[in-house]
């Protein structure tokens, strides 16, 4: 018996290949034998438009996964819900809440579009799965689920809170990510790593009687990071040995130029256009 191929597509990236729509965002197109999932669907049209420059057909998405709600990673479930006439929907609840970021005392809305959340509402129920334990979805694909904070490094990585005064620190509770097992290991798709990638990447291990991380590919929230964190996170990769590292999104260009200086052979930054065969 053949083992199953599974092939990851980066749809939207801060960064993308030629012919391809740049966004602020993340959304990957991840095929097995049997699933088609859409991680995350970018902020705005570019899952869309990417797709189609890409010969993805989103119409056959059964399963979407929102790894939080921020605008970035939900702008387009209206969209692609409408397209995807069948697909399941898995997501923390808290997704929908109310947040912001703060800076310089000005607030900025990170919620959930209005389009999206109507969206989810006129799904049928038995389509609409509110994921806060671990999930299996199928023999070797599954969600965390909510994510323990573990590490005394590792915060959510930005101003984040449920008020637009800032007054309630955002916890970022519906943070979750998706690992697929592969004869070689795990593959760890992440949206932000808002729990942390070391408190993410030892929860999917737990899960997994402590399989091998074969491949991480996310965005890893380290563009706020300092030299501490960063240098912990690092020292904590080393211990973890994935075999390839694929920051995306969010990591910061500091961030991936230390990631690909201390892992040169492993560390290759993503971009919307690359594939990624297992």
């Amino acid at each position: 018996m053949q083992p199953e191929t599974t092939r990851i597509t980066v749809l939207v990236d801060n960064q993308a290949e030629a012919g391809l729509m740049v966004a602020h965002g993340f959304a990957l197109w991840i095929e097995t034998a049997h699933r088609h999932i859409l991680f995350d669907t970018g902020e705005g049209v570019a899952c869309e438009k990417n797709s189609w420059t890409l010969g993805v057909d989103l119409t056959t998405t059964d399963t979407l996964v929102l790894s939080h709600g921020h605008n970035d990673h939900t702008g387009g479930v209206s969209r692609c819900l409408s397209l995807a006439g069948q697909a399941e929907l898995y997501c923390h609840p808290g997704a929908v809440l109310p947040r912001f970021s703060l800076r310089d005392n000005m607030a900025k809305s990170l919620q959930m579009p209005r389009e999206a959340m109507r969206a989810i509402d006129k799904l049928p129920a038995k389509r609409v799965h509110w994921v806060q334990h671990p999930l299996v979805l199928t023999e070797t694909i599954g969600l965390t689920g909510p994510i323990p904070r573990e590490t005394d490094f590792e915060d959510t990585g930005g101003p984040f809170f449920l008020d637009p005064k800032g007054q309630r620190p955002d916890p970022i509770n519906d943070d979750l990510a998706l690992w697929i097992r592969t004869d070689q290991g795990l593959i760890v798709c992440v949206g932000c790593a808002h729990a942390g990638l070391i408190n993410t990447l030892h929860h999917v291990q737990r899960l997994n009687q402590g399989l091998r991380i074969r491949a991480v590919i996310s965005g890893f929230h380290l563009l706020n990071a300092d030299e501490s964190r960063l240098a912990q996170t690092i020292a904590a990769l080393r211990l973890i040995a994935p075999e390839q590292l694929i920051p995306c999104h969010c990591t910061g260009e500091w961030a991936v130029s230390q990631l690909c200086q201390a892992f040169p052979k492993t560390c290759c930054p993503g971009m919307s256009g690359r594939t990624y065969t297992f």
